[in-house]
């Protein structure tokens, strides 16, 4: 391709610029996703961002510099800014300079072919007290208690570690993969996962939801042979582990312990909940025996990109076990992405939802944002209220009924969640249609009843709030209407959009409604969501709630 004729524009700030319009835009965007941050997505030109940690997590996924200078120079219309090319180079160049190593007299250690960049990072005043004594120009040992905070702060100064010191095998435990209950076999990119993980050792693997990460956890459990601890975000979620995991291997139920807020049970694969781990008792971490308590050869940490900030320092004390994430994207509101590549690992590997969606593993989504007007009433509320109180009222305005109810008319039938952040508004919502509520007082004995009548098809329409975004499995959900959300959640949108991304059935789309109050945070909280999605190739159409009838599904 001759420049003059791509569909990126790639700016010396390290922005990169991608028209929509363009017929190789779906091309490009493919190619800069392994290596480049969406920051803002309107209707016609994306705005990416090429990051040092993008670049990282690309260099330890495989990707060299040749191939990304490549990927820019190809798509381009104009030509690269020769500077921006070599801060590339160099920027992937600093990944493995340095490297975590077993030295069998000493330990643990940290070397590097070149003794300055060893130097320079020995007298900076975090890491110094963490290293041992020098044991040539290339080689200083480390304190092992010290392995996960040493990497953490390489990060930070530039100097990402390549960690090749191993890790115990753990407590031996046999586990297969089966297929005795019912006829299944490993995914193409399920197996590239699972052995892209292995052959790192540690690291995160980004699969979209509906496209099989439990079983992707399963067959890395079968690699290991060996104890599991395995981390979920609750409870339901939990459960529907341990039911995948009966299915899909050797396992048997008295193998499985659940560890939570109900029971308490350790066995060779233990699912233990975040909330019962972060639990404090008398300013303690009481959970903390729950990792000593067996010699754990792998534990997997399910929605990794939600991992709370005490897991992260319990992390960095099990940098010997085998370490998996699992999500569907690495977004993380509280910026600490850098933490999740330096404790549990680099991204390992990433399938982009369009590719499994064309390949036909994940359903057809079509995302529509359906504008409301407030009322007079609620505009002059919304005006005076006080900044923090601006977004509630506008997410809560009474139009967004109308359009829950002209929704729910138009797919009449189809199995259809209704997603909330304020439970007033999904109680409104829940009373005005008949539809039950599942919120944070629901019990996990009555969630389960309410989740399992969904999936059989006795109840069409489930309101719930922000407890069924993650892990929930409901692959019948044809139907999702977003009426408000956690702000500017962009983990949350693309957690919500999955709840429908499972294969239907009878092969059809998915529809996924995020109804906005115009002129308001809500319009502004909306497109900040979006962006992940975009990056994903979602394109977001808007109509006006007085046009819901003109809708073709």
């Amino acid at each position: 391709m001759a420049f003059g004729d791509g569909p990126l524009i790639v700016q010396s700030d390290k922005t990169v610029l991608l028209e929509l319009a363009h017929q190789l835009a779906d091309e490009a965007r493919a190619a800069l996703a392994p290596f480049a941050e969406l920051e803002r997505a309107p209707e016609h030109i994306h705005t990416y961002r090429i990051t040092p940690l993008a670049l990282w997590n690309a260099r330890a996924a495989g990707h060299d510099a040749e191939q990304v200078v490549d990927v820019l120079e190809r798509y381009s219309r104009f030509p690269v800014p020769q500077a921006l090319l070599i801060d590339v180079a160099e920027t992937m160049s600093r990944y493995g300079r340095v490297r975590m190593l077993k030295n069998p007299a000493h330990g643990l250690v940290l070397e590097s072919p070149e003794p300055a960049i060893l130097a320079e990072i020995s007298r900076h005043k975090k890491i110094a007290p963490m290293l041992g004594q020098r044991i040539d120009d290339e080689t200083v040992v480390v304190h092992p208690s010290e392995r996960g905070r040493v990497k953490q702060e390489l990060l930070k100064v530039g100097w990402p570690a390549e960690d090749l010191a191993g890790y115990v095998d753990g407590e031996a435990h046999p586990i297969e993969l089966s297929a005795e209950i019912e006829p299944w076999e490993l995914r193409d990119y399920q197996r590239y996962a699972t052995e892209s993980f292995w052959e790192g050792g540690s690291g995160v693997v980004v699969l979209p939801c509906g496209a099989g990460k439990t079983i992707v956890g399963a067959a890395s459990m079968a690699q290991a042979r060996a104890t599991t601890l395995i981390l979920v975000t609750n409870t339901v979620a939990g459960r529907q582990w341990r039911d995948e995991l009966l299915k899909r291997t050797t396992l048997t139920a008295d193998e499985i312990g659940e560890y939570s807020g109900e029971r308490k049970e350790i066995r060779p694969v233990t699912i233990a909940t975040y909330q019962v781990v972060t639990r404090k008792t008398k300013g303690e971490y009481r959970a903390l025996e729950l990792f000593d308590s067996r010699d754990w050869g792998l534990i997997i940490y399910d929605e990794v990109h939600l991992l709370p900030a005490p897991v992260f320092r319990m992390t960095s004390d099990l940098q010997s076990r085998r370490r998996l994430g699992l999500t569907a994207t690495l977004v993380r509101e509280d910026g600490r992405e850098g933490d999740v590549f330096s404790l549990i690992g680099p991204k390992r590997y990433d399938a982009p939802w369009k590719e499994l969606e064309a390949a036909g593993y994940i359903a057809t989504a079509e995302c529509v944002e359906v504008r409301t007007t407030m009322s007079d009433a609620e505009r002059m509320v919304y005006a005076t209220a006080e900044t923090r109180d601006r977004y509630r009222v506008a997410a809560g305005s009474d139009g967004k009924l109308r359009v829950v109810d002209e929704l729910l008319a138009k797919h009449d039938g189809q199995p259809t969640l209704i997603i909330g952040a304020y439970i007033e508004q999904l109680e409104e919502i829940a009373q005005r249609t008949g539809a039950p509520l599942i919120d944070g007082k629901t019990s996990n004995k009555r969630r389960g009843e309410l989740f399992d009548a969904f999936r059989s098809g006795e109840l069409s329409v489930l309101v719930v709030s922000k407890v069924a975004n993650f892990s929930i499995d409901l692959p019948e959900a044809a139907v999702a209407v977003q009426v408000s959300g956690t702000f500017g959640s962009r983990q949350e949108e693309a957690q919500r959009l999955g709840r429908l991304l499972r294969p239907k059935a009878d092969g059809g789309e998915a529809y996924f409604y995020t109804v906005v109050a115009r002129d308001s945070l809500d319009a502004e909280y909306a497109a900040h969501r979006q962006r992940f999605l975009a990056e994903q190739g979602y394109a977001y159409r808007i109509i006006d709630a007085e046009d819901i009838d003109t809708l073709q599904i």
